[in-house]
């Protein structure tokens, strides 16, 4: 009996490298400057790997190239396998120290996350952390950041293992100035009387989702101060003494200080979350393994975050 030979056995990883760069990039000038290799050196490459497998593989074009249908599926498999080898790696050289770079939403980083920070470093000295707030959406499959906090509605990502952290349902918080002119048992349609921060789009979910749906005659304008983070919103009311929609777990402090009040149950974007994720063959990574430990502790120890799992009759985090 003649067993079949590996069909791989004949291509060295090398060929496969190369080709997965130039397809991931489409161009064999921008894998050479990623692989530290010259331009002849990946077209030599692509060429060699075009031949064993008697197809090819880019089309050539005047400026660029394309793959073909064969390049297409054959850069899905590459992509994925050295995605995989790079973890793969990585977990086992991985010591532990190094840097922890984190992607996260620009709300939670300032108001969450950067407070208890500081924690983390205590408790890993050897973590070095880097993070990162800008509004762009990282590729954590390809992108140079370890992990991410995102919001979603169900946590499935391509390639990611996702982690429900809590509910990132929003509402009005008010102030002291904005409580007081409401008067003692303010009703939703009292907001249509005092100054109100944020988009007319929120603003109008918020009144739709608590009923009213009438503006009385001598009601302000509507809300002329928007901004792009709920952080800058939330901060734009304080100052003003009006009010503004946020999560009332991201502006806890602010409403046990006093700063801020919750003054109704009632809440838009109430469908989905805050979520950690990470490529999934770099679960066992040591310093994600420990900030992924780290965060789930905080999560389970603030009280904010709790609340909003149990009025959503969701399980608290374990």
């Amino acid at each position: 009996m003649q067993l079949m030979s590996d069909p791989l056995a004949a291509i060295p990883l090398s060929a496969i490298r190369v080709f997965e760069a130039a397809a991931r990039l489409l161009s064999f000038t921008r894998a050479a400057e990623e692989l530290g290799m010259t331009q002849a050196a990946v077209s030599w490459q692509v060429k060699a790997l075009e031949k064993r497998l008697d197809q090819p593989l880019f089309r050539r074009l005047p400026r660029e190239v394309a793959l073909t249908p064969a390049g297409e599926r054959l850069a899905r498999a590459a992509t994925e396998a050295m995605t995989s080898l790079r973890g793969a790696v990585a977990d086992l050289t991985d010591s532990g120290a190094g840097v922890l770079s984190i992607t996260v939403l620009q709300t939670f980083a300032t108001q969450w996350l950067a407070p208890r920070l500081g924690a983390f470093q205590v408790d890993h000295p050897e973590v070095a952390v880097r993070l990162d707030s800008s509004q762009r959406l990282v590729d954590l499959m390809r992108d140079e950041f370890d992990v991410g906090i995102r919001g979603g509605r169900d946590g499935k990502w391509p390639g990611l293992e996702a982690i429900y952290l809590f509910p990132s349902a929003q509402t009005v918080l008010a102030t002291p100035q904005a409580m007081a002119a409401m008067g003692p048992d303010p009703r939703p349609e009292d907001l249509l009387n005092v100054e109100r921060v944020g988009s007319e789009g929120e603003w109008a979910a918020w009144f739709a989702n608590a009923g009213v749906t009438a503006q009385p005659t001598d009601a302000p304008a509507a809300p002329r101060i928007t901004a792009d983070t709920q952080t800058l919103e939330v901060a734009t009311a304080m100052a003003r003494g009006a009010v503004g929609i946020g999560s009332p777990v991201m502006f806890a402090r602010d409403i046990e200080a006093g700063r801020l009040s919750q003054p109704f149950e009632i809440y838009i974007s109430d469908v989905g979350g805050y979520w950690l994720a990470y490529p999934q063959d770099r679960r066992r990574a040591r310093k994600i393994a420990a900030f992924r430990d780290w965060l789930l502790d905080h999560v389970r120890a603030d009280p904010a975050a709790q609340r909003q799992l149990a009025r959503r009759g969701q399980p608290p985090r374990d």
